[in-house]
C-alpha cells in the first residue's frame, strides 16, 4: 500500500527542486553572458583634466613669451585613419573600469548558495556515520563489508571534492568563500574515512595497531594537504567530525588506548594545520576538543591511569611544538611578549594532568606524569617567554595537588556543619608520603631556583615579575600543605626550620636582586622575594607556636608588606598588603576564637588578646604607612580591617570576660551595656579621627557603630534585657550593674552628640542628644526601682511613696539639666531641661493624681508647683534678663 498524501508531498517537493534548479541555471547564465559583454567592450578613453584653479595663496607663473602669429593655411580635417603612430602615442591613456559592486544577496540566493551546501555537506557525512550505525544494529551486512562500504564512500566523497575544485578552477568562477562546495565534500569524505579507519581498528580489530596508526596518519595528513588547498571550510568541519567520530562509532567496551592514539593522530595533523596556516581559532578550539577528551574514564580507577597521562603528555608535546610562539616549530614570536594561545595551551593540558592526578587519588604514573609536565612547561617557559603565563598555572596546579592530598587524609581539616565532603576520606590508593615530600622538594627547588634565575633575561617586565611571583608562591604554598598533611596544624619544630631555611634563601635573593643594575620587572622580583622572606618568616612562627600563632603571622606579613612598599614602591604591593588583611578576616570567620575551645579564663590577657590585639596593631601600622602615600582602594581595605579587629577585640573580650570565658553564652545586660559602652566610644574616637585623615573609612565606620550602639540600646537595654521586664538581678549598692548599662552609655552618648555637632547634620547629633536623655531618664528610674524593690525589679507593687520618689527625682533631674545649661550656655541642655519637666508634669496629672493619696499627692503637687515657679524666675531674671530703660529726660522750660 502507498501513502498517497506523501507521494503527493513528494512530488511536490519535486516539482520545487526543479524549478529552483532552472531558475538557479537561468541566473547563471545571464551572468556569464554579462561578463563576455564586459570582457568585449573597447577601452573608455577619459578627456585630459583640466587643470585645477590657482588658490589665493598661490601666484600665476610668468607666462613664455608669444610665438608670432603663422600665416592661415587651410588643412583638411583629420580621419582618424590618418592618425600617424605618433599621434596615437600622444593620446592620453585608456581608463579600465572598476568593477562593477555586486548586489547584496537576497533570501532565495542565500538558500540556494549557503545554507543548502552547508546542510548537504553535513548530511553527507551524518548519512555515513548513521548507515553505519543502522547496519550495525540492524545485521545487514557483515563487519568486513560495512568497512568496505565505509571506504568506498569515503573515497566518492574525496573524489567528488577533488573533481569538483578542478571544475571550478577550469571554469574560472570563483567559489563562495563561506559555502565552498569542494571543500565542503571534501571534509565529509574525510570524516567517514575517519571513521572507518577507526571502526576497522577499535571495533573489529581488522587492522593492528601500527596499521591503523599509519592509516589515521595517513588520513589526517591528507586532511591537512586539502585544508591548504580548500581553506578554512574544510578544517572546521573535518576538526569536529575527527572529534566526533569516536561518539558516533562507539562500543560498550571503550579502549583508551586506540582512542587518545587516533586523538594524538588528529591533534597533531590539526595543530600542523594551524601552523602553516596560522589559524589561531583553528589551534584554540583544537586544545578545547582534545582537553575535553580527557574527562571520559577519569573515575574508572587506576586502570585507566596510563592511557589518560599518555593523552595529556602527548597533548602538551604537541602543543609545545607546534603552537607555542618562538619554541621549535611553533610561530616566530614578538620580542619576549607574553602570547595567550601559547599560556593557555600548555596550562590546559597541566589542568588536564592534575585533574589525573586528583581522580586517581594520586596514583604514582599520574604522579610523575603531572611533576614531568610541569617541569616541561618551566622549560619551554624558559625558552620561549611566549609561554610564561602557563608558569603560574603550574604553580597553581601544583598547589591545588597537595592541597587536595593534604585535606583528603585529613577530612576534620574541611569547615562543613555536616562533616567531611563524601569521598574525602583517607584512601589505600593515596601515594605514599615520602613520594609527595620528594616531589615537592624538586617543585619548590625548581620554581624557586627558575624564579630567580629569571630575573633580568627579559626586556618586558611581565615575564620576571610572573617567575618570581611563581618562585615565591610555590615553595610556600608546598610547606604549607605538608604542614597540614603531616603535622596537622599542630606545632612542629622541623617545619618551623625548614620555613626558616625557606626565608633565609628568600632573604639571599632579595639582596642579590638588589644590588644588580636595574632592569624591567626587577623591583616587583625584589618585592616579592622580600614578601617571601616575611612570608616564610610568619610561617615559622605559627610551625613552632599555636594553632592561633597563623593569624598574628598573616596580619604581620600585611604590615611588613606596607613598610616594604616604602622602600619599593611598587603598587602591588599594597594590593598584597590588603590580600593579607583579607585573609586574617577569613581566618577569623573560620573561627572567631582563634584557637578554639582553648581561648582560656582570665580576663584580658587570653588568646582574644593576641588573637585580635596583634592583628589589629598591625593593621592600625600598615594604613599608617600607606596612608603617607595616597589613598585608594588598598588603604581603604587596611583600615576597614584595622577597625573591624579592634571592635572585634572589645566585643569578645567583653564577652569572655562577662560570661566566665564561656563564647557561646546568651548576651546579658552587663555585656550589651559594655557593648553600647564600647561602641560609643570608637565611634567618638573615629569622629576626631575622620576629621584629621578625611577617610571615607572612618567616616562611615563611625556611623556603623553609631547605628550597632543606637540598636543595642532599643533592642537590649530597653526592651528585652531590661531589669524591668526581664529575671535579671540587680545586685550591689550604687555602683551596680545599671551604671554601666545606662549611665556610663548616657554620658558617651552625649560626648558623641558634642562630637558630632556641626560636622554632620543637625538631626543626627539632636538624636544623640536624646538617646542620652532617655538612657539617663531610665537609669535614674531604675535606680530608684532598685531602692524600693531589691535585686529583683519586678516584684512588688509600686507604692505612693515611690512614685512620688520618681517625680521629685525626674524635677530633680530637670532642675540639674537647667542648671548645666545656665552655667554653660547650652540650649540642648536647657531643651532637655523642659523636656524632663513637661514629663514630670504629665506625670504628675496622669499618675499622680490617681495613685498618689494623702500627704503625697499634696507634697508632689507642692513641690512640682514651687519647682516650676521658680524655673519661670530663672527664666525671666537670669536667662532672658531685660534691663529697664530709664525714661527720656524731659526738657527745661
Amino acid at each position: 500500500m502507498f501513502d498517497w498524501p506523501l507521494d503527493w508531498i513528494a512530488l511536490l517537493v519535486a516539482f520545487a527542486a526543479l524549478a529552483f534548479a532552472r531558475r538557479t541555471s537561468d541566473r547563471l547564465a545571464e551572468v556569464q553572458a554579462r561578463l563576455a559583454k564586459l570582457e568585449a567592450a573597447p577601452p573608455m578613453v577619459v578627456a585630459p583634466v583640466a587643470a585645477p584653479p590657482l588658490s589665493p595663496l598661490q601666484e600665476p607663473a610668468a607666462a613664455p613669451p608669444m610665438p608670432p602669429p603663422l600665416p592661415e593655411v587651410i588643412e583638411p580635417a583629420l580621419q582618424p585613419a590618418a592618425l600617424t603612430a605618433d599621434a596615437v602615442a600622444d593620446q592620453p591613456p585608456s581608463f579600465v573600469p572598476p568593477p562593477l559592486p555586486q548586489p547584496a544577496a537576497g533570501f532565495e540566493e542565500t538558500i540556494g548558495t549557503r545554507w543548502v551546501v552547508w546542510i548537504g555537506g553535513l548530511t553527507l557525512a551524518l548519512g555515513g556515520f548513521f548507515m553505519v550505525r543502522y547496519s550495525i544494529e540492524a545485521g545487514l551486512v557483515g563487519p568486513e563489508v560495512r568497512v568496505a562500504l565505509g571506504a568506498l564512500f569515503a573515497a566518492a566523497l574525496l573524489a567528488a571534492g577533488e573533481w569538483t575544485r578542478r571544475k571550478e578552477s577550469i571554469s574560472q568562477i570563483s567559489a563562495l568563500p563561506i559555502a565552498n562546495i569542494p571543500a565542503i565534500l571534501t571534509a565529509a569524505g574525510t570524516a567517514v574515512a575517519f571513521a572507518t579507519i577507526y571502526a576497522a581498528y577499535a571495533l573489529y580489530e581488522f587492522l593492528p595497531p601500527a596499521i591503523a596508526f599509519v592509516l589515521l596518519g595517513v588520513v589526517a595528513l591528507g586532511t591537512l594537504a586539502a585544508a591548504l588547498l580548500h581553506g578554512p571550510a574544510l578544517a572546521g568541519l573535518g576538526l569536529v567530525a575527527a572529534f566526533t567520530t569516536p561518539v558516533l562509532v562507539s562500543t560498550g567496551q571503550p579502549n583508551y588506548w586506540a582512542l587518545y592514539i587516533y586523538l594524538a593522530i588528529v591533534t597533531a595533523a590539526a595543530f600542523a594545520l594551524a601552523r602553516v596556516r596560522l589559524w589561531r581559532w583553528l589551534a584554540m578550539t583544537t586544545i578545547g576538543l582534545s582537553f575535553l577528551w580527557t574527562l571520559p574514564g577519569l573515575d574508572a580507577g587506576v586502570e585507566t591511569v596510563a592511557p589518560h597521562v599518555f593523552h595529556v603528555t602527548i597533548s602538551f608535546i604537541l602543543t609545545a611544538l607546534i603552537v607555542v610562539c618562538g619554541f621549535l616549530f611553533g610561530p616566530a614570536a614578538e620580542t619576549d611578549e607574553v602570547e595567550p594561545i601559547s599560556s593557555v595551551g600548555l596550562a590546559v593540558y597541566l589542568l588536564g594532568a592534575m585533574l589525573v592526578v586528583l581522580a586517581s587519588f594520586h596514583d604514582g604514573l599520574a604522579l610523575i606524569g603531572f611533576t614531568m609536565l610541569v617541569a616541561a612547561t618551566l622549560a619551554v617557559a624558559w625558552r620561549a617567554p611566549s609561554a610564561t603565563g602557563a608558569v603560574a598555572a603550574a604553580a597553581g596546579t601544583v598547589f591545588l595537588v597537595f592541597a587536595e592530598w593534604a585535606l583528603r587524609d585529613n577530612p576534620d581539616l574541611l569547615v562543613l556543619p555536616g562533616g567531611a565532603l563524601p569521598g574525602m576520606g583517607p584512601n589505600p590508593l593515596g601515594a605514599s608520603v615520602t613520594s609527595h615530600l620528594v616531589t615537592a622538594a624538586i617543585f619548590a627547588l625548581g620554581f624557586g631556583g627558575a624564579g630567580f634565575l629569571a630575573q633580568g633575561r627579559s626586556e618586558n617586565a611581565a615575564v620576571p615579575v610572573v617567575w618570581s611571583a611563581a618562585g615565591v608562591f610555590a615553595p610556600i604554598a608546598l610547606l604549607v600543605a605538608l604542614y597540614a598533611r603531616i603535622a596537622h596544624l599542630d606545632r612542629s619544630i622541623p617545619f618551623a626550620i625548614l620555613a626558616v631555611i625557606l626565608a633565609a634563601a628568600f632573604a639571599v635573593a632579595t639582596e642579590a636582586l638588589t644590588r644588580r643594575e636595574e632592569r624591567p620587572g626587577l623591583s616587583a622580583a625584589v618585592a616579592l622575594f622580600a614578601t617571601g622572606t616575611l612570608a616564610a618568616l610568619a610561617l615559622a612562627l605559627t610551625f613552632a607556636l599555636e594553632k592561633g600563632w597563623l593569624t598574628i603571622a598573616l596580619a604581620l606579613m600585611s604590615l611588613g608588606t606596607a613598610w616594604i612598599f616604602e622602600t619599593r614602591p611598587i603598587p602591588f604591593l599594597r594590593s598584597l598588603a590588603a590580600i593579607f588583611a583579607g585573609l586574617v578576616v577569613l581566618r577569623i570567620g573560620y573561627d572567631p576564637r582563634i584557637v578554639g575551645a582553648d581561648v582560656g579564663t582570665t580576663p584580658i590577657f587570653n588568646w582574644l588578646l593576641w588573637g585580635y590585639g596583634v592583628p589589629a596593631a598591625s593593621f592600625w601600622g600598615a594604613s599608617y604607612l600607606m596612608r603617607r602615600h595616597g589613598d585608594d582602594a588598598p588603604l581603604r581595605a587596611v583600615e576597614a580591617a584595622a577597625i573591624l579587629f579592634t571592635a572585634l577585640l572589645a566585643f569578645l573580650e567583653i564577652r569572655h570576660a562577662v560570661n566566665d570565658g564561656d563564647m557561646l553564652a546568651v548576651p546579658s545586660l552587663a555585656e550589651i551595656g559594655l557593648d553600647v559602652c564600647v561602641a560609643l566610644a570608637l565611634a567618638i574616637g573615629l569622629e576626631r579621627l575622620r576629621m584629621r585623615s578625611g577617610s571615607i573609612v572612618h567616616d562611615v565606620s563611625a556611623v556603623i557603630l553609631t547605628g550597632f550602639a543606637g540598636g543595642a540600646t532599643v533592642l537590649g537595654l530597653l526592651l528585652f534585657e531590661n531589669p524591668m521586664v526581664s529575671d535579671v538581678a540587680i545586685k550591689g549598692g550604687l555602683l551596680n550593674i545599671l551604671v554601666l548599662a545606662y549611665a556610663v552609655p548616657a554620658v558617651l552618648m552625649l560626648l558623641l552628640s558634642y562630637a558630632v555637632a556641626g560636622r554632620r547634620p543637625a538631626a543626627y547629633g539632636n538624636t544623640l542628644a536624646a538617646g542620652a536623655l532617655i538612657l539617663a531618664l531610665s537609669y535614674v528610674s531604675l535606680e530608684i526601682r532598685r531602692i524600693y524593690h531589691g535585686p529583683n525589679l519586678m516584684s512588688g507593687v509600686t507604692s505612693a511613696a515611690e512614685q512620688y520618689t520618681y517625680s521629685i527625682a525626674w524635677l530633680a533631674f530637670g532642675v540639674v539639666l537647667l542648671g548645666i545649661g545656665v552655667v554653660v550656655s547650652s540650649q540642648r541642655a536647657r531643651l532637655a531641661s523642659a523636656i524632663v519637666i513637661a514629663l514630670t508634669i504629665l506625670k504628675a496629672f496622669l499618675v499622680d493624681m490617681s495613685a498618689l493619696t494623702g500627704v503625697w499627692r499634696a507634697l508632689s503637687f507642692i513641690g512640682l508647683g514651687l519647682v516650676l515657679v521658680a524655673i519661670g524666675w530663672l527664666y525671666q531674671k537670669v536667662l532672658f534678663r531685660r534691663q529697664q530703660q530709664a525714661p527720656p529726660a524731659q526738657p527745661a522750660v
